[in-house]
């Protein structure tokens, strides 16, 4: 598909206009993440002790987390706290930050047992 703009832009404008390179840069953590599914099972827990309700919904990638996944620290993405991503009206609260400082904590505190 990639290849055929650059050869559209190639007819219209004259050959060497486009040059066409496609690199995998967005994984999908799902396969680095499914074989350590402990990892969202102790994230969900924590959630849950600390009155959380969690929601475990896929994502597509390019995130830091699907970066880091790939490089061999499998890393699903926790929430933030925060409200209204990627919009002019997007924010985070103090009290949602400190709660997840509190959840953080606690997972790190079921690995080091």
């Amino acid at each position: 598909m990639f290849a055929k703009v650059g050869e559209f832009i190639n007819a219209k404008y004259g050959e060497g206009t486009a040059e066409v390179q496609i690199t995998d840069s967005y994984h999908n953590m799902k396969e680095m993440v499914e074989p350590n599914m402990h990892l969202v099972e102790n994230a969900k827990k924590a959630m849950l002790e600390l009155g959380i309700e969690p929601r475990v919904e896929p994502i597509r990638g390019g995130t830091d987390g699907a970066s880091l996944s790939y490089m061999g620290l499998p890393c699903p993405n926790i929430c933030t706290g925060g409200m209204n991503y990627h919009g002019k009206y997007e924010f985070v609260s103090v009290d949602a930050m400190l709660k997840i400082v509190e959840l953080l904590k606690k997972i790190v505190l079921t690995y080091a047992e």
